[in-house]
C-alpha cells in the first residue's frame, strides 16, 4: 500500500505537526509528502526521514501543477491521496477524474469559517472549498462535531471517519528559568501560554479584553505563533495599555519548554477540531481555559482539568482566568495539570491515532 500526502507547505499550526508526526509512525518506504510550497512544514518532514516532493507554482493561483499532480500520482501508483487543506482539496478535485488512487481527506478546519474576514475573495474561496466536498471518496473528521457539520452540508455519515488528534507523550520537562529570563519575566509572575495562529478564528481580541480587567501586572500572556492580523491584534495591545503584560514570541518550536514554563494554556478560537496545542499543553502538566469547540469536551472531561467556555463570551474567559489567578495563588492550580496529563495519556496517544487511520487505509482499497 502507497500513500501519498498532499498538503499546501506553508502551515505552521497543528495540522502542520498532525500530517509529519502521522507519517513518521509509517514505515518510510510507504509514504511521501506532497507539498507546492517550501516551509517548515518540509523541513521538519525531511528532517524525520520522510520523502518529500515539491510542485513548486509560480504563485498559488499556478494551475500547471495540475497535469505534473496527476501524472505523479499515477506513474508512483499510489493507492491512497491523503489531502489537508482547501489549496490540497481543490486541486485533487480537478484532477480525480484522471487518477485512479482512492481520495481522502482530513478536515482540520469548519471549511464554511476557513476565509473568514477575507471579503469578496474570502466569499469566492469559500464556495471553491465547499465545492470540492462531493468529490472526495472519505473524511476523517478531527472531531465528532466536525462529522456532523459534513453531514449538514450532506456528505453521508458512512463516508465520515471521526478521529481524534494524538500525540507520542513524553516525561514533562522540568520548569526552568531560562524562558522567563528571556522574557522578563519572574518565577513569581502568573504566565499564560496561548499557541495559535494570529487569524480572527483564534479568538486573541477575547483574551486581551480578559486580561485587561484582570488589571493585575504579574499577570502575564505569551502569544506564540504567527499570522495575517500581527498587526491587528499589537495595535490592540497598545490600544489596552497592555504592551509590559503581552508578549509576542512568534513561530517557535520549542512550545514544550514554553508550557512547562507557563501556569496555565489557553485556546479561545470560534471554532477548532481538536487542537493539538492542548494536548502539548496537557504533556506538560497543565490546566486549560478553552472555548467549547471542536472535541475539548473529550480532553477536558472534568471542571478539574480545566475550563470549558462559551465561545466569544469574554465574561466567562474573564471568569477562568481570574479563578485560575486565585488557584494558582492558593497553590491549587498545578494538581489540576497533573489530572488532565493522566486523563490524556489514556486515550490520546499518537499511536491511537496511526492504528485507526492505517486500518482505515486498508479498509478503503480493499
Amino acid at each position: 500500500m502507497k500513500i501519498l500526502h498532499v498538503i499546501s507547505g506553508g502551515e505552521t499550526g497543528g495540522s502542520r505537526k498532525h500530517v509529519n508526526t502521522l507519517l513518521e509512525k509509517f514505515p518510510q518506504e510507504q509514504v511521501c509528502l506532497l507539498v507546492f510550497q517550501e516551509g517548515a512544514l518540509s523541513k521538519e518532514a525531511r528532517e524525520a526521514g520522510i520523502r518529500v516532493e515539491l510542485l513548486k507554482q509560480s504563485s498559488r493561483y499556478d494551475l500547471s501543477v495540475l497535469k505534473r499532480l496527476a501524472s505523479f500520482i499515477n506513474t508512483e501508483k499510489f493507492d491512497i491521496v491523503h489531502s489537508h487543506g482547501p489549496r490540497a482539496n481543490l486541486f485533487l478535485s480537478f484532477i480525480k477524474a484522471r487518477i485512479s488512487a482512492v481520495w481522502v481527506t482530513t478536515i482540520h478546519s469548519d471549511p464554511t469559517l476557513d476565509f473568514m474576514k477575507r471579503g469578496i475573495r474570502g466569499y469566492v474561496f469559500t464556495k471553491l472549498n465547499l465545492s470540492t466536498l462531493n468529490k472526495i471518496d472519505f473524511f476523517f473528521a478531527v472531531s465528532e462535531r466536525f462529522k456532523e457539520n459534513l453531514m449538514k452540508l450532506g456528505i453521508p455519515s458512512e463516508k465520515i471517519q471521526t478521529i481524534y488528534n494524538g500525540i507520542d507523550f513524553s516525561e514533562p520537562l522540568e520548569p526552568n528559568s531560562k524562558i522567563r529570563e528571556e522574557i522578563g519575566l519572574t518565577q513569581s509572575d502568573f504566565v499564560m501560554a496561548m499557541v495559535a495562529r494570529l487569524h480572527p478564528i483564534k479568538g486573541h481580541d477575547i483574551v486581551l479584553q480578559a486580561l485587561k480587567q484582570i488589571d493585575k501586572p504579574d499577570v502575564h500572556l505569551l502569544l506564540v505563533g504567527d499570522g495575517p492580523i500581527r498587526f491587528d491584534i499589537e495595535q490592540m495591545v497598545s490600544r489596552l495599555g497592555l504592551e509590559k503584560q503581552v508578549h509576542f514570541l512568534g513561530f517557535r518550536k520549542d512550545v514544550n519548554e514554553i508550557y512547562s514554563n507557563s501556569n496555565v494554556a489557553l485556546l479561545a478560537s470560534q471554532s477548532e477540531s481538536f487542537p493539538l496545542a492542548l494536548l502539548e499543553a496537557a504533556n506538560q502538566k497543565l490546566p486549560i481555559i478553552t472555548t467549547d469547540v471542536g472535541g475539548v469536551r473529550k480532553l477536558v472531561t472534568d471542571p478539574q482539568y480545566g475550563w470549558v467556555v462559551d465561545v466569544n463570551s469574554q465574561a466567562q474567559y474573564l471568569q477562568a482566568m481570574q479563578e485560575a489567578y486565585y488557584l494558582h495563588q492558593k497553590k491549587e492550580l498545578a494538581p489540576r495539570g497533573e489530572k488532565l496529563y493522566k486523563h490524556a495519556v489514556q486515550h490520546f496517544s499518537l499511536s491511537n491515532l496511526y492504528k485507526l487511520t492505517e486500518e482505515t487505509y486498508r479498509r478503503l482499497v480493499r
